[in-house]
């Protein structure tokens, strides 16, 4: 039942917690116009017919008739709970409609009211504090309720809409953050249900049906934390964006409370001493940790096989690979296990199973987001990111994630260069304008890809984008000729990692490991190679560390000097998905990125015409320019709408 204390809470998200208002003139509207809503309630197919003529919509209404379309919306939603306390009145005020939907809408606890209209000690202020929190009426304006404004016919219309609305039971299934967050403020679900419905997703697709085999281990805490948060909320309100939100994490985030195997059986039962600096801060903004997810093993490769948990499947199609490293994150979230996911990218880890997943991945620059308790695979290259179904979703998580951590150097370099929320950048009109080249140089032989690609770089002019074709690479064929540091760094850091898991861990040593044969035989080779380097004072190694990066970089900051670039786009990967068994390659695109440390976004951006799987588009900028690319993909993403679910997983 919801607190008597008028608490304040409530996260915005774009397009999130403040619901459109019921149409009224005068002082700025809190949000979009009514006449979507009215579109709406006409298509019902319960909307009497009598509520539904264009030309009564202005006409005011009695209490009786409010209350007999309020009780049948309830009933259309299979509530129990309907008005009943009725006083006869010609024409229903604003405030009285709230003394009635208060009979039947509940919140766990009430939002601190702004309006300067409500009278002080009005007997109908409580009702007015729940019907607001729950979103069903609000304000007339920011700070105006309309207090003494008589309800017309359309009014009650989109009231009812709403009241069905939020009866009906909350669906997990592409639910995006904001959804959620809305859902728990107004009291229709709570978090420790939210962990429920996950659950019972996983055990239903991942343990069964399908079995995507995505997840490699399960958060035994997660429902108990679900119910801590949801005191919280009750107590105290919202700690933000995430309270109360499930996440996955890959499995090389390091977790205090939860073995951290690396996808690898030497490390099945490898519990660190503390979380990962990302991770931390997720818990600090009330993210629940749900699950850790299967990835390719030691985070070698592109397929998502591990020795701890297999082969993780496509959710869009079980005969192909859900892309790597990160692939049991992009396939659990695809399938809606939680609401969002976290991976790590070395040569296009978070990226390629996003395109693969048709979800969205943000590769961070370099030094915005820690890399401090996350195993490594080559720190030069190495960072970690969100993976999610949304652009806003994404923004949310880096929201949380970013920022100096004293045991990550990179990180002083992102001092003054973080926005105050990434959120605000979610422009739907941010492609207007802004200057894009097309690197044609990485974008592969496949005519499915390109052909989706065209298409998109042709949504983007429509949208009002300059693109630039062609833009070619500074000494393109130099920088392609270096090879990725992973060879090189692994084995050092990676021991490294090991002494941090303190005296009682169970290998010393990348050779213990290896001697202990408790890993994929596909890796094997991968290992005994990496661990023959014998120092990281090799002339090849520094040559890579100081030229290559300083090429690529150059390569990168001249094209978009040169052409006054916002960014540039090409395909995530040029190559089509393979299926499994087969070997995965992606093309070059990926180096852009990972060689310069440059931030990048992928989007979906369509399905291949032969095999009707996703393709993923990448956005790529100047460092820290992760407020230009979220406007820009979030723009790109809000006006192609490629999202679309996989049916295996309804």
């Amino acid at each position: 039942m919801r607190n008597s204390k008028m608490q304040i809470m409530s996260v915005l998200l774009a397009g999130g917690l403040l619901l459109p208002v019921a149409g009224f003139s005068g002082e700025r509207a809190v949000a979009a116009p009514v006449s979507t809503e009215w579109s709406e309630f006409m298509e019902l197919n319960w909307a009497p017919s009598e509520w539904t003529v264009e030309t009564e919509r202005h006409k005011s209404i009695s209490t009786e008739q409010f209350a007999e379309l309020i009780n049948l919306a309830a009933k259309e939603a299979g509530a129990e709970r309907l008005i009943t306390e009725i006083t006869h009145s010609d024409q229903i005020k604003r405030e009285v409609a709230a003394l009635l939907l208060d009979e039947i809408i509940d919140v766990p606890y009430v939002e601190e009211m702004l309006y300067q209209d409500i009278p002080i000690n009005s007997p109908y202020a409580s009702s007015i504090g729940v019907i607001t929190t729950a979103g069903v009426m609000k304000g007339i304006a920011e700070h105006t309720y309309g207090y003494g404004k008589p309800l017309t016919k359309g009014d009650a219309a989109v009231v009812a809409l709403r009241v069905y609305q939020y009866l009906q039971p909350v669906s997990v299934v592409e639910a995006s953050i904001s959804d959620l967050q809305k859902a728990m403020t107004s009291g229709r679900v709570t978090s420790a249900e939210l962990v429920d419905m996950y659950l019972e997703r996983i055990e239903k697709y991942d343990v069964q049906g399908p079995k995507l085999n995505s997840i490699i281990s399960l958060n035994e805490q997660a429902d108990e934390l679900a119910k801590e948060l949801d005191a919280e909320r009750g107590k105290s309100g919202s700690r933000g964006a995430l309270h109360g939100i499930p996440v996955i994490l890959k499995d090389n985030f390091d977790t205090a409370d939860m073995p951290t195997t690396g996808g690898s059986l030497a490390l099945k039962e490898s519990v660190p001493l503390d979380d990962a600096y990302q991770v931390e801060k997720l818990k600090e903004a009330g993210a629940i940790i749900l699950a850790k997810s299967n990835l390719h093993e030691f985070a070698f490769g592109y397929t998502t096989v591990s020795s701890v948990s297999g082969q993780t499947l496509n959710p869009y199609n079980v005969s192909k690979v859900p892309g790597g490293s990160s692939g049991g994150t992009g396939a659990s979230i695809a399938a809606s296990f939680a609401a969002a996911g976290m991976g790590s990218d070395t040569g296009g880890s978070i990226r390629v199973p996003s395109s693969f997943n048709n979800l969205v991945g943000i590769r961070p620059t370099i030094g915005l987001s820690s890399r401090d308790g996350i195993m490594p695979l080559a720190l030069t290259q190495d960072t970690g990111g969100p993976i999610a179904r949304t652009v806003a979703d994404a923004a949310a998580i880096l929201d949380a994630t970013v920022g100096y951590d004293p045991d990550d150097v990179t990180t002083a370099a992102s001092v003054d260069r973080i926005p105050e929320s990434y959120l605000h950048y979610l422009d739907p009109a941010g492609l207007n304008g802004a200057r894009i080249g097309i690197v044609r140089e990485v974008f592969g032989s496949d005519p499915d890809i390109n052909d989706v690609m065209d298409e998109a770089i042709q949504d983007m002019k429509d949208q009002g984008a300059v693109l630039i074709d062609h833009v070619e690479i500074p000494n393109f064929k130099q920088i392609n000729s270096y090879a990725s540091l992973s060879g090189w760094e692994f084995k050092f850091q990676f021991n490294d990692y090991l002494e941090s898991l303190g005296e009682e861990r169970a290998y010393e040593d990348l050779a213990a490991i290896i001697e202990s044969g408790l890993y994929d035989e596909s890796v094997k080779t991968q290992l005994i190679e990496r661990n023959n380097r014998e120092s990281l004072e090799d002339e090849s190694y520094k040559d890579i560390v100081l030229h290559r990066t300083q090429l690529a970089q150059d390569a990168v900051l001249k094209m978009m000097a040169d052409y006054d670039l916002d960014a540039l786009i090409f395909p995530t990967s040029a190559n089509p998905i393979s299926k499994i068994g087969d070997e995965q390659t992606i093309g070059d695109g990926f180096k852009l990125s990972s060689f310069t440390g440059y931030p990048t976004i992928t989007v979906p951006a369509g399905f291949r015409a032969s095999d009707n799987m996703p393709v993923g588009l990448d956005f790529i900028g100047r460092p820290f320019s992760e407020p230009t690319l979220i406007k820009l993909a979030y723009s790109y993403e809000q006006n192609t709408q490629h999202r679309t679910a996989p049916v295996l997983t309804p």
